[in-house]
């Protein structure tokens, strides 16, 4: 096989674009929802501001019910939502399908595999590792392992150069315009693949390149690269 990614670092979202995160943490949501007596939501409710955070997510949440919510009683709900998705950060959760076996014929050609998340670095690890997933990649940064978070294209860079790559060969992957934004502000070419958890649609987001399905991502990066 051709090593026709050597030198390319290849740079992914997390939650929504590798793993779909969304059953664990709408669980884990619902968790502290109840808690607060109120009903659980389902995903729908929250499903696009998943890329924003757990704090967004607590916020809808709350806000769907008429729940007031001020920010120190949203910092014990934050507190109590990663208690609980931790201790069950992979009971649902899982890869989308043909995503490993596409990081691994990128890698058997040569490229570098990061994850550029804005999840906490801690939790970003454990479920990679929960998943198997951990050992595919050169780097994975978390939001809270550098001084500003996507969309400042500051966090991709950061990546790119702790998987020993370069910018000028580096592509981002993603499923949100936080994605897009941050890809755009590193000057990164970004793909996109819709099936994660952003309500914009293809032809508004403007990426490079649009892959439907992890089957398509490899051919779809080469004709990129050229």
């Amino acid at each position: 096989m051709t090593a026709q990614f050597e030198g390319y670092t290849i740079v992914f979202d997390l939650d929504g674009t590798l793993v779909n995160t969304a059953p664990d943490l709408l669980e884990a949501l619902n968790h502290v929802l109840t808690r607060a007596g109120l009903s659980p939501v389902s995903l729908d409710t929250i499903a696009t501001m998943i890329g924003h955070g757990a704090r967004a997510m607590i916020s809808k949440g709350m806000k769907s019910q008429d729940h007031p919510l001020s920010e120190e009683d949203l910092d014990q709900y934050f507190t109590e939502f990663l208690e609980y998705y931790a201790a069950h950060i992979s009971a649902h959760s899982h890869p989308f399908e043909g995503a490993e076996a596409a990081l691994d014929m990128l890698a058997e050609q040569g490229a570098l595999l990061a994850v550029c998340t804005n999840k906490k670095q801690n939790l970003s690890d454990q479920l990679l590792a929960a998943l198997g997933m951990a050992e595919r990649f050169d780097a994975i940064v978390g939001a809270d392992s550098v001084p500003n978070r996507k969309p400042d294209g500051d966090h991709i860079l950061r990546t790119v150069k702790a998987a020993g790559g370069t910018a000028d060969r580096a592509i981002m992957v993603g499923d949100s315009r936080t994605d897009e934004r941050a890809a755009r502000n590193a000057g990164l070419p970004f793909v996109f693949v819709p099936f994660g958890y952003e309500e914009e649609t293809p032809d508004q987001i403007g990426p490079d390149v649009v892959v439907d399905h992890y089957s398509d991502l490899v051919s779809a990066l080469s004709d990129l690269i050229g």
